[in-house]
């Protein structure tokens, strides 16, 4: 795995495109999108077009800063997550997902992780009606799906990369763990980690717990205020989020975040104001959530994330095309 904090040179880019591991690679996200859009469409979901720009993006995204553009004399963002225009979705269907660009210009201590890019995609899904246990079960399922359809389909593509289909076994033929973010914090503590109960799992603590497990897991409960104003709170167990992070194992760390989502007016205002943010910055998604949405839970998966792991790659950028690194002026 890639030391953090040293930034690696990235190849040309008919050195990258024309690399086995690339083609390997993107060849592997090929399958793995193709068997996420199989799965969802056999099971009532709605394939939609994503926004690129908008007014207000999603605000929670670990200290990276937003792309501001002039939008004919308006300041729009680049979408860092099109989360608040999933909920809006669900006014059209039930069931959607998208396949999703996002720019996050992440803090340069990022750069060696092998976990960052400023530009990737996610695979956004939304249900309304749906439970955080619903969510998680579609999760468990859906990643189970890729992964089978990977094992059986591109071998080839296995091989080349050294990868051994056997990684998958415990993915394939078992439930995928739980455990809150309290508890995930005590074993930090355990292992002499100092994570913080009021913060979202650090990027160290959790390869710690990542490179332990034989397959995913979730850690679920984050506390209020470690996440954005979109994730419902608890109303049995105030102060916690009814949210969740999907972590690889073998020290690959998150894949997916996710969450209830909070769909009553007056308490999303709410929670804007508990962010220290002006409400009227998010005007459209406040008029139409004024008129009601749908509740709802979804999620968003790293795609260039799942393939580094399917695949066993050191770092992210191996898994895209036209890699923008952190820090890295790049074509």
């Amino acid at each position: 795995m890639t030391t953090p904090f040293a930034v690696p040179e990235l190849p040309h880019p008919r050195a990258h495109l024309t690399s086995p591991v690339t083609r390997g690679a993107l060849s592997l996200q090929s399958g793995l999108l193709a068997a996420a859009r199989e799965f969802l469409r056999d099971n009532g979901f709605t394939e939609l077009l994503p926004p690129i720009i908008g007014p207000v993006t999603d605000p929670g995204n670990r200290g990276a800063k937003q792309v501001d553009i002039d939008y004919y004399g308006h300041r729009y963002k680049l979408m860092t997550s099109a989360i608040l225009y999933k909920q809006a979705s669900l006014l059209a269907f039930d069931k959607i997902f998208y396949v999703a660009p996002n720019v996050r210009l992440e803090p340069v201590e990022t750069a060696g992780t092998g976990r960052h890019l400023t530009e990737f995609h996610q695979l956004d899904v939304e249900v309304a009606g749906a439970s955080r246990d619903d969510i998680l079960q579609l999760i468990e399922d859906l990643v189970r799906h890729m992964a089978r359809h990977v094992v059986a389909e591109h071998t080839a593509d296995l091989e080349l990369l050294g990868r051994d289909p056997g990684a998958f076994t415990d993915l394939i033929n078992s439930a995928f763990d739980r455990m809150s973010h309290a508890t995930a914090v005590e074993r930090l503590h355990d292992l002499g980690h100092g994570q913080s109960p009021d913060a979202e799992l650090d990027w160290p603590g959790e390869a710690l717990l990542s490179g332990k497990a034989s397959r995913p897991f979730f850690v679920t409960d984050y506390p209020k205020g470690s996440r954005g104003f979109y994730d419902r709170e608890s109303r049995e167990d105030p102060g916690v989020l009814r949210n969740f992070d999907l972590i690889a194992p073998e020290g690959y760390g998150e894949l997916c975040s996710g969450s209830e989502r909070e769909s009553d007016y007056a308490r999303i205002v709410a929670r804007i104001r508990e962010t220290g943010e002006n409400p009227a910055k998010y005007a459209w998604y406040l008029e139409t959530a004024r008129e009601g949405i749908p509740a709802s839970s979804g999620f968003g998966i790293g795609l260039q994330r799942l393939t580094r792991y399917i695949a066993g790659l050191d770092a992210v950028w191996q898994a895209t095309a036209f890699p923008k690194l952190v820090g890295t002026v790049s074509p």
